[in-house]
């Protein structure tokens, strides 16, 4: 059954001059912490103060933070887009850097997409691409993005030949590691076996023109949103695979021109850099927060604030939702 999407009208916007908010999470106690690029982690409180927390990577340079994950220690994991290498640090509150993973089954970590510590204390690794640079793998033909997991018994591959890997969690039950693929269009999930090893993938959507899926959440009712780049779309998947789209903002010629480029393969930072919307600024990721889990905030790639709209029906509470 569908239910009611939502006007760009209803949109809202908090935070301030936050620098690349590509990721967000949301807790129970209001707080709300997204990537940012001036170093590390930016945290908005419930009362509307914020903080920046940052630290130096060792080899001495600021990192490049593009999934974040918040830790119960109250640490966070970074997943390090750098310019040519990446890899996963924990930050401290106290501006300490430790390496978490740099390398899996002998290989060194590229520039380094998503990162996400399930309920077990694994850590989920996403790799975009192994491309140099990455802009070449914004292509339907290119398939070489792969998942890491990290956990006692250090960390390996557990899936390859992924079209373009980006957000990846495993479901409420625990069940399923479900990943978006950019540039494949399509959303997938793998049966997780005790030990951590994915069984095949099975696909649960195909999107169509337009649509580049990000970020993902599970609502709970058993549907996945899924935010799209470039268009500006939020989508919802049902448990049946049939999907809705809960809103969209992007300019109809600009979108055409970004399909043209993608379809002939000529796809490039360009395209991904300069969209035409009227209020939101290329939405990569999504949370559900608020007291009820109704509340959705918006991360993205342009802007410095965080867009936030109310949900017909609430989200299903993240595994860190009752960190501080």
């Amino acid at each position: 059954m569908a239910i009611p999407a939502v006007s760009l009208d209803q949109v809202r916007f908090i935070g301030q001059d936050l620098v690349r908010p590509e990721c967000v999470l949301a807790t129970r106690a209001g707080d709300l912490y997204t990537s940012d690029w001036r170093g590390g982690v930016a945290l908005r409180r419930a009362d509307g103060t914020q903080a920046l927390y940052t630290g130096m990577l060792p080899e001495g340079r600021l990192p490049r933070p593009n999934g974040i994950a918040l830790r119960r220690t109250g640490s966070f994991l970074l997943a390090e887009l750098g310019e040519s290498s990446g890899g996963v640090f924990e930050l401290g509150r106290d501006g300490s850097v430790r390496t978490v993973v740099l390398r899996a089954d002998g290989i060194d970590l590229p520039p380094t997409n998503f990162v996400h510590e399930d309920a077990l204390g694994r850590v989920w690794i996403t790799v975009s691409t192994r491309q140099v640079p990455r802009a070449a793998a914004y292509r339907a033909d290119v398939a070489d993005g792969f998942i890491v997991l990290a956990d006692a018994r250090g960390a390996r591959v557990v899936a390859d030949g992924l079209g373009y890997t980006n957000e990846a969690l495993p479901s409420p039950d625990g069940k399923f590691l479900y990943v978006n693929e950019t540039f494949a269009r399509r959303l997938a999930r793998f049966r997780i076996a005790p030990d951590g090893a994915l069984g095949s993938r099975e696909t649960v959507a195909v999107f169509g023109a337009g649509t580049f899926p990000d970020g993902l959440a599970f609502d709970a009712e058993g549907g996945v949103w899924i935010a799209s780049i470039v268009s500006n779309r939020v989508i919802r998947v049902a448990p049946d695979g049939s999907q809705q789209l809960m809103i969209e903002d992007c300019d109809p010629a600009h979108l055409e021109w970004v399909e043209q480029a993608f379809q002939a393969g000529e796809m490039g930072r360009p395209h991904l850099d300069g969209i035409r919307s009227r209020r939101l600024k290329n939405i990569s990721s999504l949370a559900f927060g608020g007291a009820d889990l109704r509340t959705v905030y918006l991360g993205c790639l342009l802007g410095g604030a965080l867009a936030v709209f109310r949900s017909p029906i609430a989200g299903a509470p993240p595994v860190h939702w009752s960190q501080a």
